[in-house]
């Protein structure tokens, strides 16, 4: 598995947000919050921000909707610009047919689950997904703390994709810096959001650097 470090621009100087990407330019993605205070009590972003990151960001956007009615309004995102697009199983009346159009709009498809969703409904429709986002904190806000009751679920996810025989990236989000990143990834996890791990440092390419290496000692 390739060890993918994804840092939150949640965490970062909003007003210098050009620059605070450059910060993160030895990352692999930019991990962009898209909160819209109804699914989760808190407002970021829209379309139009993203895509004004998409053109300023030396890597590629990797955009979660934290948003209801993914069904409707998570195409907007791919077409804005970003990479990868990962909307909420709890947020779609019809996951399949959107991670679909998803595609179709020309973005990777990530699913995500919060801390107290069961894995058990994906189980059938993992084949439609490039990536699993399991949150490892309830959605809302940066610098949370990691919940280890959700290296069971990573574990399952992990052990439903090598069954099925697929090829799907795990993304863990909440919590994860360098006390933590080893336990998600020895669970199964290979892609990382990092916020305030990233952003509380004055050199977050050392910070990236060691996250990736933690992460890589772990993995399997």
């Amino acid at each position: 598995m390739s060890i993918r470090i994804n840092p939150s621009v949640l965490n970062c100087d909003f007003m210098r947000i050009g620059e605070e990407l450059d910060r993160i330019a030895d990352a692999d993605r930019a991990h962009i919050d898209v909160m819209d205070n109804h699914f989760v009590p808190n407002l970021t972003f829209g379309p139009s921000m993203v895509e004004q990151m998409a053109r300023r960001s030396p890597i590629p956007l990797d955009a979660h909707l934290m948003i209801t009615d993914a069904d409707r309004h998570a195409v907007a995102f791919a077409e804005a610009g970003a990479e990868s697009v990962t909307f909420h199983l709890e947020a779609a009346q019809a996951p399949v047919r959107l991670a679909r159009e998803l595609r179709k709009a020309g973005a990777q498809v990530g699913v995500a689950l919060r801390p107290a969703t069961p894995v058990e409904p994906l189980l059938d429709i993992l084949g439609e997904f490039d990536m699993v986002l399991v949150m490892t904190v309830e959605p809302g806000f940066g610098g949370q703390s990691f919940l280890d009751s959700m290296l069971p679920k990573i574990r399952r996810v992990r052990e439903a994709i090598s069954a099925a025989n697929l090829e799907l990236s795990v993304q863990v989000d909440g919590g994860i810096k360098r006390e933590t990143i080893g336990r998600a990834a020895e669970a199964g996890a290979d892609v990382f959001v990092a916020g305030s791990a990233v952003y509380s440092v004055d050199d977050a390419a050392a910070e990236i650097a060691a996250l990736r290496r933690l992460a890589a000692e772990h993995s399997h």
